[in-house]
């Protein structure tokens, strides 16, 4: 057999058949080689090359398929292999890796002198991938991925740009420090160190904001679960993962946002045994989101030891309103921004507004002003077009049969 057909011809065997037959011709080919076969997404072998851990060399003359990848105009092009034969440098160890991907999903065999070598590498990339060092960790109901995106708005987010009522955010961030620092207090006196918060109220009232300024101010590994429902595997297995991952991480903080979309009849006993059966769960600070807790089993956000502290996130009253109003326009240039006295009036008229509905006030407001530009040239004229823009908005939640509660969570917050 030629070397340079290797991966066209492993990739004319039936779907069925194909990775024993690689495994099958590995055998054959490589008898004084050790070899380990993997699909887990752990082993994020080019990652860890670009991370300067090993190096990589295509070997030829195989032919080494690679697809590029372009993530937006500010960043570069990059490129991950498809079908590839890699030649690795590894602690002074030179071993090879074969990668074949068939219908997305990618599978790996690792050759080297001895098992043992093969297998210290095999373990090192895995253990690798699963630190969590300056990022956050996404689970998205298939496998656990890293998310640039979320991690800068993560970043971005503090309780300086976040109006919530009274000390809300104050005893928040004060109640998950403590969680963090009483280790050997939880120790001594016997309590199991686990917390549950539970952020309730509805949408677009800062909890996501809240959420990524805690992340942010706490500073420790996080866990950011979207959701349990993959197109593979069954939502226990999902849920199990992602507990066995944050015992693996602990102490950490496990996100799980929109808590009532997530639990269903059908997983809900799995998901009570996870969080609070058999495991300890020491270190894990459970964070959870929900706009409807009505729609959660009273087991889940009842019952002590689960969810601990509830804080909610209501719509916000004049004074919270004002403030976040003045925030804004403050950000806004001198002849887009409201008098002093027409921030006290929204204030006033806005009433039911939540912080998402005050935020697109903002924008239409601004909008309807560009529009008229030329015939609103004067010094407060963003007053009259914005209390305008309040009638509208009030005429839109009545022809949609909504309120302002029933705005979906945004970040109104991050301007």
């Amino acid at each position: 057999m030629i070397m340079r057909d290797f991966i066209s011809d492993a990739l004319r065997e039936a779907p069925a058949a194909i990775h024993y037959k690689v495994s099958q011709r590995m055998a054959d080919y490589f008898p004084g080689k050790a070899v380990v076969e993997t699909a887990t997404w752990q082993f994020s072998l080019e990652e860890y090359a670009k991370a300067g851990l090993c190096s990589l060399t295509p070997k030829t003359p195989l032919h080494t398929q690679f697809l590029s990848y372009w993530d937006g105009e500010e960043t570069r092009i990059y490129q991950n292999a498809l079908q590839a034969w890699f030649t690795v440098v590894w602690q002074g160890y030179n071993l090879e890796v074969f990668k074949l991907t068939v219908d997305e999903d990618s599978h790996y065999w690792i050759l080297a002198d001895i098992r043992e070598i093969a297998e210290s590498f095999f373990r090192a990339v895995c253990e690798w991938e699963l630190e969590i060092r300056s990022e956050v960790l996404v689970f998205d109901g298939d496998c656990w991925h890293k998310d640039e995106d979320l991690f800068k708005a993560i970043k971005s987010s503090t309780f300086d740009n976040l109006v919530l009522h009274g000390s809300l955010a104050r005893d928040i961030l004060a109640d998950l420090q403590h969680f963090f620092e009483s280790r050997d207090f939880y120790q001594t006196y016997g309590i199991p160190w686990k917390r549950g918060v539970l952020l309730v109220g509805p949408p677009g009232n800062g909890k996501t904001h809240a959420v990524k300024a805690l992340i942010n101010s706490l500073g420790r590994p996080c866990l950011y679960v979207k959701s349990f429902k993959g197109r593979r595997d069954t939502n226990e297995h999902a849920i199990q993962a992602v507990f066995e991952r944050a015992r693996k991480s602990a102490p950490c903080l496990l996100v799980l946002e929109d808590l009532d979309a997530q639990i269903t009849p059908q997983n809900r006993s799995f998901f009570l045994n996870e969080l609070d059966g058999f495991e300890p769960n020491t270190g894990i600070l459970t964070l959870a989101t929900t706009n409807y807790p009505e729609k959660l089993d009273p087991a889940i956000v009842n019952r002590p030891s689960r969810f601990d502290r509830k804080y909610h996130f209501d719509l916000p009253g004049a004074p919270e309103r004002e403030d976040y109003i003045r925030m804004w326009n403050h950000s806004l240039r001198l002849a887009l921004r409201l008098t002093p006295e027409g921030i006290g009036q929204i204030a006033a008229i806005t009433e039911g507004f939540s912080f998402a509905y005050l935020k697109e006030l903002f924008v239409s407001a601004l909008m309807s002003w560009i529009n008229q530009a030329k015939a609103l040239q004067v010094e407060g004229s963003m007053d009259a077009v914005m209390a305008g823009q309040v009638s509208l908005l009030r005429e839109q939640m009545l022809t949609t049969n909504t309120t302002p509660a029933s705005e979906p969570e945004s970040d109104p917050e991050n301007k």
